[in-house]
Formats: structure tokens, sequence, C-alpha cells
């Protein structure tokens, strides 16, 4: 790395740190005092409080990590311009945008570790996180209800463990090739070595839907080998209980969920369609936002001129203000089917970023 972008990094990635933990403790105090109450019903101890804001700041840097990003880069941009530094590094020949590669690399960077965090960090520890706010065990659903639509399937669980896969009382109804039905009742059952084994169980055959008088088989371990896996009963849950508006706000479905949700049911409504798909592009580009802000800060915070570093932090909030606006009103319109999901995710980012680009290329 040469010595200039050594320089310009050094005096980025400073303002980038207070910005990043001041928008961290601001939304942690904010959320606090929102959430109080629901800690004071739950009688949650100290450290528990500690670790639930610990679990959950993984799932908010998807919000917090692109407007420091911005908020810095204009900050440090405006402070370069204002005592001539861009102007002198662009009377030596470099260009704007080779002048503009350590920020480029910063959110490109940033992106790639958003994308990473969102899909294999976050989701996680947000279940952790929920699990404290309810007082119960982690990973431990009750009252599962599971639906195969491909294959015809229902289970329904009284309860059932998503690390451990074990479950209490699962019941199984599914239909069968030549025509007849059949239901299985068990107390256990466990998900090992790739089959569903289930513990003192009672089968039902029936002949025909609605069979008064079925065959019952009572026997003490039973080996079902199904599609369904523990990742796909995990992947239908997570979606099925989204709630549409809070979904509709963020890109919050993890793709491997969305992909195994989609194989689970091969026919959705057009309606279902374009929430679940939206959902997946978004998700797609969502991380991107990080490279997005680099390059829609860089024509309004490197023209030369004495500027107030307090016009970056002006900048920033009404292109924060706007993105977020039209990325809103983009997800909510690709979730109601007015606009195609891929243009609905990735709207907002070309227009934004395509806007950056073109109003750098065109500074003089």
């Amino acid at each position: 790395m040469r010595l200039l972008d050594r320089y310009l990094f050094r005096e980025f990635i400073i303002p980038f740190a207070y910005c990043l933990s001041g928008f961290l403790i601001f939304w942690i105090v904010f959320n606090l005092f929102q959430q109080l109450g629901m800690f004071q019903d739950g009688h949650l101890k100290g450290k528990e409080v500690l670790l639930y804001y610990f679990l959950i700041t993984p799932e908010m840097l998807s919000l917090v990590l692109p407007i420091a990003l911005l908020l810095a880069l204009l900050y440090a941009l405006t402070n370069h311009a204002r005592h001539h530094e861009l102007t002198a590094i662009r009377a030596a020949g470099i260009s704007l945008w080779r002048l503009a590669l350590p920020y480029l690399l910063v959110g490109f960077v940033s992106s790639v570790g958003l994308f990473f965090i969102d899909e294999f960090v976050a989701p996680e520890s947000a279940e952790r996180a929920e699990a404290i706010l309810k007082k119960r065990t982690p990973n431990l659903l009750e009252k599962l209800y599971f639906r195969n639509e491909r294959e015809k399937r229902i289970w329904n669980i009284a309860s059932y463990n998503l690390k451990t896969h074990q479950m209490i009382q699962p019941n199984v109804t599914w239909r069968l090739p030549d025509g007849t039905f059949r239901e299985v009742h068990a107390e256990t059952g466990v998900f090992t070595n790739g089959v569903w084994q289930l513990f003192n169980v009672q089968e039902l055959h029936f002949k025909t839907e609605g069979d008064l008088f079925p065959v019952r088989i009572v026997t003490n371990t039973v080996t079902l080998s199904f599609a369904e896996t523990p990742e796909l009963i995990r992947s239908e849950t997570i979606i099925s209980t989204m709630n549409p508006k809070k979904a509709a706000r963020r890109a919050r479905i993890p793709i491997r969920d969305i992909l195994n949700y989609l194989q689970l049911h091969p026919e959705l409504s057009a309606t279902q369609s374009a929430n679940i798909h939206t959902q997946f592009h978004a998700r797609l580009a969502a991380p991107w936002t990080c490279l997005v802000v680099v390059l829609i800060a860089l024509p309004f915070g490197a023209p030369s001129g004495r500027r107030n570093v307090f016009v970056g932090v002006a900048a920033s909030i009404v292109i924060c203000f706007g993105y977020f606006v039209l990325q809103q009103l983009s997800l909510s319109l690709g979730m109601g089917g007015k606009l195609p999901p891929v243009l609905a995710a990735w709207l907002p980012n070309l227009i934004f970023g395509g806007t950056g680009i073109f109003l750098t290329s065109n500074i003089r």
C-alpha cells in the first residue's frame, strides 16, 4: 500500500471507529428505554440484559455499519477538502478514482463481512437473544406445525429442539402412492444418521381418507426416511412465523432458509412468490449498501473548497434518509407484486450507486 493510501486510510478509520461505536451505543440506549418494561416483566438480571444486547449487536450492524461508513467518509473527505489536500493530491496527477481506492476497498470488505454476519452469525445470535427475552430454552419450539407441500406430508410436534433435533410427541400424516393414508403417533423422536427415529409408536393405516376403521399397529421403534431434514424444518419455521410487516422493513430471512422453503413449497401463490423472491434478492443486495455509500459519498465530500465539516454530517443524514425511504418503498412494492423482485431489491443500490458514479465522473 502506498504512503498516500495509508494516510487516507488512517484519517478515515479513526472517525469511522468513533461513528460505529457511537451509533451502537446510541441504539442500545434507545432500545433499552423501549425494552425496559419487558426486561422488568421478565425479571431479567443485569448480566442477562448485557448478554441480550451482545447477542443482537450482529443483527443491528446491517443498519448501523453503512450509516457509520457514510458519515465517517463524508467527514474525512470534507476535512481533506477543507485543507485543500484533495486539490494538492489531484494536482500531482492522481485521479479522483485512484484517490478513492482505499475507500472503495473498505466498502467492498465491509459488504463481504456484512454478508457473512447476516447469513451465519446474526440469525443464531438473534434466536438466542429472543430466548433470553422470553425466558425459554434456546432453540426450543413449542407446538410446531410443519407441512411438506411437495410430498403432502404434515407434522405436528408438541416440542422440537432445533439444535439436538429431538421431538416430543411427534405426529406425522401423509398419503402413500397407492392412495392410502398413514398416521404415525410417537412419544419421542430424533433425527440421526440421516433418518428420523420414532419411539413408542402407534401407526394408523387408512384405506381411504376418512376411513373410520384404520389398521392399528403398536411398535417400539419406527425409522422414517423422509425428505424433511432438520435444516428444512428450521427454514420453514423461520419463514412461516415471520411477521410480514416486520419483514417488509428489512431483508431479514437468510438465503439458505429461503432456498429450503422454496424446495418445500414449489407451488406458491402470486402473493407468496412475490414476497419470498423479493426477500431473496433483497438479502443479496442489502450488504452492498456499504459499497454504495462509498460511491455516493465521493461526489458530496470530494469537491474542493473551505467547507465546514458539519456539511458532511448534514449530507449524510439527507442521503441516509433518502436511501432508506426508497429501500422500504421498493421492498414493499416488490412484496406486494407491484415491482419485479429483482428490481425491487436492487433499485436503491442502482439509483444511489449509479448517481454516485455519474457525479464523481463529472467532478473537475
